[in-house]
């Protein structure tokens, strides 16, 4: 049983930062491409999850999340940009905002076409006892960045959606929806997980991508 949890958690935080590590440099690279290269600058442009890891929230939460059966909860560094360089600040926001939920839909998409060709052709008989860590790696990485992409776009601060949501809305509405602090959007979501609004959320989106799985 230890064995199995600790073969589990190592997969889990494994898969876990390579997620996180995709979504902050997917910020990094579109805030480029609008126009502010300060994340370059600061070596956040990579795959190399080092540059990315916050000790609490990329490292100390999720392994307490994980161990104590709670909600996931964790966050990297967030990826600096300058807005007086984007070419187009309000899109330019949005788009650095979107790029790292999407970089997780993307993932999704990686791992169920891998679990696909993996064990709905005859290439999973032929992998003998590696045939449960992997479908337990792209179960967790499906999973995990179901969570990422949802979870993000919820329009509450400091999360991604609220930077998208703040971008659409008139300035003078604007202006007031950025002062809102992030420990108030802290105390939302606690709430909202509470309630059962985020599993309200997740739990359609992942049955969508089992059902995609079975065709």
């Amino acid at each position: 049983m230890e064995g199995s949890f600790l073969s589990n958690l190592i997969i889990w935080f494994v898969v876990f930062l390579l997620s996180l590590t995709v979504h902050e440099c997917a910020h990094a690279w579109m805030a480029e491409r609008v126009g502010d290269p300060t994340a370059r600058y600061l070596g956040r442009v990579t795959l190399n999850p080092i540059p990315h890891i916050d000790p609490v929230g990329t490292i100390l939460f999720p392994l307490i999340a994980y161990t104590t059966g709670a909600w996931l909860f964790g966050w990297a560094k967030p990826v600096p940009y300058n807005p007086l360089n984007l070419r187009d600040r309000k899109t330019g926001e949005i788009l650095i905002a979107a790029a790292g939920p999407f970089s997780n839909v993307i993932l999704v998409a990686v791992f169920l076409i891998l679990a696909k060709i993996t064990f709905q052709t005859s290439l999973g008989n032929s992998l003998g006892d590696m045939a449960a860590p992997i479908a337990k790696v792209l179960e967790v990485g499906i999973r995990l960045n179901i969570i990422l992409a949802v979870f993000n776009m919820i329009p509450v601060p400091p999360l991604d959606g609220s930077k998208i949501l703040m971008n659409l809305l008139p300035d003078s509405i604007a202006e007031s929806y950025a002062q809102i602090p992030d420990w108030s959007g802290f105390i939302v979501l606690f709430l909202l997980m509470q309630v059962g609004f985020i599993s309200a959320l997740m739990f359609p989106i992942m049955d969508f991508v089992d059902f995609l799985y079975r065709l």
